[in-house]
């Protein structure tokens, strides 16, 4: 008999849990949407399977400009008086690996700031309008694709390992760091969300490599209405271990979760290449797993640290942030949580809120780099 997730659920003793809770999570997953001003052609390209890197390529190209159109804050900075340039590399590993940096045209940047995506996520959406705020404040902005995130070669969000996937971080930042340009400057990371558990683990790698860190509702911890019951964990450990890229770990609508501001949730659909599916096993269980470690290590947390979180963030866990704050064993560390705020500070929010997570990011960023350096 062919080996396949219907029959090892139906062969497992708990088989009943694990169907309630998939057809209770199915009812709130999010559902495809067809986006306004989109041609067949276009949906064409929306439609096909994301799995490789080639079609979401492909995605992205095709909508890159209705993107930057759309109606939300993050894209009312313009580009002018910005240098930008995308790169592809081939990594130590083999693998293609797309990277974006923005960079004040007229003054050399007061600081470096290397930016750690969310899950699922990619550095050419929500991420391109953050990047052009921070270089229109002067600083030189990096941001790139995780291996099978965005534009990046690899399978769609399929996370083998988490450490390797920082080790390929690490990798492609510190090829810039050491640019004679820049290695003289400050260098801070700027975590969001599953970025945020990515900056800490780089910092607990190479504690003296940073000179602080932004952590925007950092993935600490997954909020325990996020996680599978305890019973159904232990089933998908085991499946994983057969079919560590299945997409079958239920989840929530993250866009529902994430984003406070309705009319901003529903802009999330224009971020084509972002991953929308199940997540996968092995995926799942390296984000539980990384997370218990950092929950672990926070004494360990010796750099400057700037703490953002929604105090009703219902993804990632802001008791974790405080736990951050309090633990960690740096001198140099501020938490700020914002009363009312959810998950996404800066794409899910009104723009007031919006507006007021960024003054408090650059305002550290700025109190900062007039002492620190790499």
């Amino acid at each position: 008999m062919a080996l396949n997730s219907s029959n090892l659920f139906r062969s497992h003793p708990f088989d009943g849990v694990l169907l309630k809770w998939r057809r209770e999570k199915s009812r709130v997953m999010a559902k495809p949407l067809k986006l306004q001003g989109v041609d067949d052609e276009l949906q064409k390209i929306l439609d096909a399977n994301m799995d490789e890197a080639p079609a979401r390529r492909k995605a992205r190209e095709a909508f890159k400009h209705i993107q930057l159109g759309i109606d939300h804050i993050l894209f009312k900075t313009p580009p002018n008086g910005l240098k930008m340039k995308e790169s592809y590399e081939v990594n130590s590993r083999g693998l293609e690996i797309f990277s974006k940096s923005w960079l004040p045209e007229t003054s050399h940047p007061k600081a470096m700031v290397f930016f750690c995506h969310g899950y699922g996520d990619t550095c050419t959406f929500f991420a391109e309008g953050i990047a052009r705020k921070l270089a229109s404040h002067g600083y030189g902005v990096f941001a790139m694709d995780y291996p099978g995130f965005g534009l990046s070669e690899g399978l769609h969000c399929y996370i083998h390992s988490f450490d390797r996937l920082v080790d390929d971080v690490i990798e492609q930042y510190t090829k810039i760091k050491e640019d004679p340009d820049f290695r003289t400057l400050p260098c801070f990371l700027f975590g969001q969300s599953m970025g945020g558990a990515v900056a800490l683990k780089m910092h607990l790698k190479q504690p003296n490599a940073w000179s602080g860190a932004c952590l925007v509702a950092p993935m600490c911890k997954i909020a325990d209405d996020m996680v599978p019951p305890w019973i159904l964990k232990q089933i998908l450990i085991g499946v994983a271990n057969i079919l560590p890229k299945q997409k079958l770990v239920p989840q929530k609508d993250l866009a529902e979760a994430a984003f406070r501001d309705v009319k901003k949730r529903k802009l999330t659909p224009y971020n084509v290449i972002a991953y929308k599916d199940k997540p996968r096993l092995r995926t799942a269980l390296e984000m539980l797993r990384i997370t218990a470690e950092i929950e672990q290590n926070l004494e360990k947390v010796s750099l400057p640290i700037l703490i953002l979180h929604g105090e009703n963030d219902i993804v990632t866990d802001p008791s974790v942030s405080r736990a951050l704050y309090e633990k960690a064993g740096s001198s140099d560390k501020k938490i700020i949580l914002y009363k009312d705020a959810g998950h996404s500070l800066l794409e899910g929010e009104p723009d007031d809120m919006i507006l007021r997570v960024f003054s408090d990011i650059v305002s550290w960023l700025d109190e900062h780099t007039s002492y620190t350096a790499c």
